[in-house]
């Protein structure tokens, strides 16, 4: 064979490679065009953008709006909001007012001062309070439901109900609320509910996203990263002395990975996630399985079939044990507790 004969071959033979690969791609096309994007792929799409609620379904709905401070002249409802976006500068380690608690903000564990949708904000809290909680046992004031969050989230010591910080922090809290009917929750109140996993949440694989998506806010030992004069946190440390202790709401997981799904990392909200459930659920599980402040919680739950599933401390009302109810599985929880009503009934 010449070599001009092996050039004509060479030039053949890759035409016939381009037609053919031209023609896969067609079928491909076509496939796709009439029976859509294979099921398993559609799954993790839809996973990866929202798996709770979808975008849609959030958009749909008109959620609560907080009003407009800027337009509010009386001075105790603004310093009231101060206290809860700087609650260190007030009452921290180096507080200008008290030095009763442990450096870290109200808005920490409530964004933009109480304020944000399923961003554990304050809409709610005028309509329904006082109220009973399972977990006292007792019908709660508001000043009640403030020191609980000092004692147990900042690890605080308790304000006077008559203290001027107080009186300021619950002025603003109300002023929140006004708008909204009495014994109502609007849409968008409190913490996102997730689906439970039917596995139990994961530290280990909580680490690995922790050092992915968290390290570079609240640093590789949770220590949080401080403001430049050392009166607070820019952001928060989540274990640790400084940390929120296990008597916080946030110390049961399921709070926490709401809270997490619908606000971490900065720049997520309800409607525009940055996690999956499954990363919410495994870095919640990372980080409560870190050392933390105690508290004494022994008069929590008085009684104790009214436990939360996902409360990690014991005595329970059934036989499943601490880790279990810390880490899940919760559906067998859920399913024994449910059959266990149907049978009293």
């Amino acid at each position: 064979m010449t070599d001009r004969e092996k050039l004509l071959y060479k030039m053949v033979w890759q035409l016939v490679s381009l037609l053919v690969l031209l023609l896969v791609i067609v079928i491909v096309l076509t496939f796709l065009l009439f029976f859509g994007v294979p099921e398993m792929t559609q799954s993790k799409v839809k996973m990866q953008v929202m798996d709770t609620v979808s975008i849609k379904e959030n958009l749909s709905k008109k959620y609560w709006q907080a009003p407009d401070i800027s337009l509010e002249s009386d001075p105790e409802i603004k310093y009231g909001k101060e206290l809860i976006a700087n609650t260190s500068v007030y009452l921290g380690p180096s507080g200008k007012v008290m030095k009763i608690s442990n450096g870290m903000n109200c808005q920490n564990c409530h964004p933009e001062a109480g304020t944000k949708i399923f961003g554990n904000n304050y809409s709610a809290v005028a309509a329904t309070y006082p109220k009973f909680r399972a977990r006292s046992g007792t019908e709660e004031s508001l000043f009640k439901r403030i020191n609980d969050c000092i004692e147990r989230s900042l690890n605080g010591v308790a304000l006077d109900n008559n203290n001027r910080e107080m009186k300021a922090m619950i002025a603003y809290i109300n002023w929140l609320g006004k708008t909204v009917p009495k014994n109502e929750s609007p849409a968008g109140a409190g913490l996102m509910e997730l689906n439970y996993l039917s596995r139990p949440a994961d530290p280990i694989a909580g680490k690995k996203f922790y050092l992915v998506k968290c390290l570079v806010c609240h640093q590789e030992k949770g220590e949080g990263f401080p403001n430049n004069d050392k009166s607070g946190y820019i952001y928060p440390p989540l274990w640790g002395k400084n940390s929120y202790t296990i008597g916080a709401g946030l110390y049961r997981l399921s709070r926490f990975a709401g809270y997490i799904k619908a606000n971490m990392p900065l720049g997520a909200s309800h409607d525009n996630p940055q996690l999956t459930d499954e990363e919410a659920w495994d870095i919640a599980a990372y980080v409560n399985s870190q050392p933390r402040p105690q508290k004494d919680i022994s008069k929590d739950w008085p009684d104790i079939s009214k436990k939360p599933i996902d409360h990690p401390f014991g005595p329970f009302s059934d036989s499943f044990d601490e880790k279990q109810h810390k880490f899940g599985p919760y559906l067998d929880i859920v399913h024994f507790k449910n059959t266990s009503s149907k049978a009293k009934l």
